[in-house]
Order: C-alpha cells, then structure tokens, then sequence
C-alpha cells in the first residue's frame, strides 16, 4: 500500500545547542520501520525520473521497492551494482538537485527522501555484512589509480569487479581524499569512509598510502612497473586565496588547512595534540558547502562567535540548503552582501580584524547571477582571530609537470576526451575534480565509472 504523505518522514537529529559543541554524526538516521515508511512514498514510476538525476545510474525505484518491502540485503546488493561508496552517498550527495529533484512526488510535496534511504541500506550492511565483498577472477592486467578520493575509489573498485588488478596509490596516509581531509566527522564520520575502503580492499583493490606521485614515483615509472592504463584522480587540493592585504597574518587559513588540521589530523579529540588555533571569534569567507564545513567546525572547536562573510545573498549561496539551515540552527552568524578587502593584524603579527565592504546586487554576470557590486563608504570592521578563505581549489599541479604528455588548460585542469575521459597522453585517464575543477563528491564518482568503462574497453581492444 503506497504512502501518500506529501512530506518526508523526519530524520532524527541531535538538537542544535548540543551538536554544536560536538563532533558526533548530525543526522542520526532512520529506523528501519522509518526506511520502509518512506520507501513507500515511492510510486515506482515506468519511467524511473531519478535515476536520471543519478550521477552513478544507482537503479533506484529499485532498490526503494526493497526497502518497501523489508529486504534489506537485496536492496543493497541493487545499490552497490552501480555505486562503490553507498554509505558516503547517502550522507554528502546533494539529492535535493539530482534524483529527487526529479521525483515526481516532489510535484505536489516533498520527494522521496532517496538519499535518506539509500545511507539507511548502507549503514544496515555495514551492520549485518561486514566488511566483505565476493573477489572475481583476475584476468592478468593491471591498472594504477592515483589518488584515493571518490573518483580514484570508484573507478578503481569497478576495475575490480571487472577482474583488473588495481593498485591505489595516495599521496596521505589515509585513503578516502576529501572525504577524509575535507569533511567534517558530523557530517561523515571517518570510520563509515575506512570501512567503505575496506570493503573494496576485500574485492582486490591494493592500496598504497604516503605516495606523493611526481616525488615518490612518476606516471612513467607506474608504466614500466607493469601497469597498462593510469587514472589520475588527485582532485582540487590547491587552495585559493582572496590576494587581499594580511593573508599572511598568523591566524589566516586556507579551509583546506583548517579542515585537514581537524579532520586528518584529528583536531576534535582531545587526544591528539593537533597543532591548530583554536579560535574565539572567525570569519569564513565564501558561500559553499565548504564555508559551511569550517564555519561549523569552528563553532565545535570552542569558537564563541562564527560569521560567514559572502558577497551575494542568500538564494545566491552555492551551499546546499540543509547546510546553511544547519548552520543557522547552531548559531553562525550570516553576513551577506559583505566583501572582504583586507586582514589586519597586531604588531605579534596575529589577526586582530577583517575589514569588508558592503555590496548591492547589480546586472547578471556570465553565470546569469546578478554580480555583487561594491557599495562606496561601506566599509566595516569585524574583529576577529581567525580568517578561514573558503573561496575555491584548483587542481594540484604536480603530476602534470612531472609526466610528459598530460596538458591543461589555463586553469590547471587535466585536458580529456569528453566521451573516453583519456588524457592527451595514450593510456592516461582522468576524472574528478582534476579535470573539472572543484565539484560535488557524487559527480567524482561518475566520472570514475565512466573513466573505469573506458579504461576496460580501451584494454581489451588493445589486446584484441
């Protein structure tokens, strides 16, 4: 019997005023008699709208027809045909503009809460399976992967499964790329990602940590050790700044630093001597997903005030909508239409104020937002201890001036062929953030998949 409430069935969450001077997982996830509540919403349309919006091609109505159902083991065995890292997906993919924006129930109400469910079944395999995966025959040939983030995790868990030896080599001592160094354990705990990484190391995949490539090894060195095809995943680590007055000033971060500092290195436990400010009053600059990750994290770490410093308004803010709403729950302050010109600092040389300026929306610019122009005599002081830069990454430029044959473009990005995702280099493939620049986790993980297909293919007529 279909549920025909025009609303999702409520998460449980840990109430703001405690969350907000904790770590733990924000969202605490479905029951199971919530999962098969919601599943129920699903009217298992013909023609399956959201999985057009599916990055991976994850057969949803599917496997929401399992959860409806109570069979939990089949509809984990539909998600993970297509998608490596289910757990991840259910908790950091922007749903609310992928498959559920294309749900029909969405029309009339609230789509199906699809991302809900889909971490509900990942989380009930990790608790009822373990960490194990049915290894396939090897066929023989092997494939390197660089970099072990979410476009390098699934293209090298889909060689696998095709027999491909596949050796992960990653720059950290962690694998999982941002979604160990970036995102913050209330959003994603790190043990869901080591426990995703662990299940493609059963099917096979090797992984190989502290392996800076173009210092540690090179493209060609990876190719005369035997590997016949290279996918380059190393993502948009290279932070940018702002190139304002006092970026250099003791207390100025990159986000990504800020992040790393907390999340790979453990800053939120009391245990680890992470060497890191610990701020009392930040400003974070920008209007992403990321700014929301700092700002808040700021707030656990003991910060009595977080302002978020953006240049446009509200409905302008890239970040998604449940982020900034949490992010008002728990107290960050929202400073819009505000622009940062300069940091100023003490004669210690430590940041003591941001000075901004306030801005007025005028005509659309190129991406058809109306661009933020500055309002003369405006200028305001914030005092602070702390500046985050949370404006944008670039890829990191090391493995393409250290491999002959790879070019990009004058962003730094990773040159490709559309369709096979080959580099201009034969046998060298790349997806990810390394080609498009800084984007979502679950586009990454597409264009691994589509980077393994072409890789598979490019093999097997290359033996042929």
């Amino acid at each position: 019997m279909p549920n025909l409430n025009p609303k999702k069935t409520p998460m449980p969450e840990q109430d703001p005023a405690v969350r907000r001077r904790n770590f733990s997982e924000v969202a605490l996830g479905y029951t199971e008699e919530m999962a098969v509540q919601e599943a129920q919403r699903c009217l298992q349309c013909k023609n399956a709208p959201c999985m057009n919006g599916c990055p991976v091609n994850v057969h949803i109505p599917a496997f929401l027809r399992h959860v409806a159902a109570g069979e939990m083991e089949e509809a984990y065995q539909t998600i993970v045909e297509t998608n490596s890292l289910p757990a991840v997906c259910g908790r950091v993919c922007p749903q609310e503009t992928q498959c559920e924006s294309k749900c029909v129930r969405g029309i009339k109400g609230e789509p199906v809460g699809i991302g809900r469910l889909e971490r509900y079944v990942a989380d009930w395999a990790m608790a009822h399976r373990g960490e194990t995966a049915a290894r396939p025959q090897r066929n023989g040939r092997k494939v390197a992967v660089i970099g072990a983030g979410p476009a390098g995790l699934t293209c090298a868990g889909d060689l696998a499964a095709l027999g491909y030896e596949v050796t992960v080599f990653e720059a950290l001592h962690a694998a999982g790329g941002v979604l160990m160094y970036g995102i913050p354990e209330f959003r994603l705990p790190k043990e869901i990602v080591q426990k995703e990484v662990r299940r493609l190391e059963a099917l096979g995949v090797e992984v190989k940590t502290d392996m800076v490539m173009g210092k540690v090894l090179s493209v060609d060195d990876v190719f005369e050790m035997g590997y016949e095809a290279v996918f380059l995943g190393t993502g948009a680590g290279l932070p940018s700044f702002m190139g304002i007055p006092g970026e250099g000033l003791v207390g100025v971060y990159s986000a990504n630093e800020f992040l790393t500092r907390i999340n790979l290195m453990k800053a939120y436990l009391d245990e680890y001597d992470t060497p890191i400010v610990r701020p009392k009053r930040v400003a974070v600059c920008g209007g992403g997903n990321v700014a929301m990750d700092a700002a808040r994290s700021a707030l656990r770490l003991g910060a009595e005030e977080v302002s978020v410093v953006y240049r446009r308004a509200e409905e302008q803010m890239p970040a998604r909508k449940e982020e900034i709403h949490h992010a008002k729950e728990e107290g960050v302050v929202f400073r819009l239409l505000s622009n940062p010109v300069a940091v100023h600092g003490g004669e210690d040389g430590r940041v003591t104020s941001l000075e901004c300026i306030r801005m007025e929306l005028g005509e659309p610019d190129a991406s058809g937002r109306r661009r933020p122009v500055a309002i003369p005599g405006s200028e305001f002081s914030l005092p602070v201890d702390c500046v985050i830069m949370a404006i944008g990454n670039s890829p990191n430029p090391l493995i393409r001036t250290t491999t002959t044959g790879i070019e990009a473009d004058r962003h730094g990005c990773l040159i490709v062929n559309e369709e096979t995702l080959q580099t201009t280099r034969e046998g060298v493939y790349a997806g990810g953030d390394a080609v498009t620049g800084a984007a979502t986790v679950i586009l990454a993980m597409g264009e691994g998949k589509r980077a393994a297909a072409s890789i598979d293919r490019y093999l097997r007529e290359k033996r042929a």
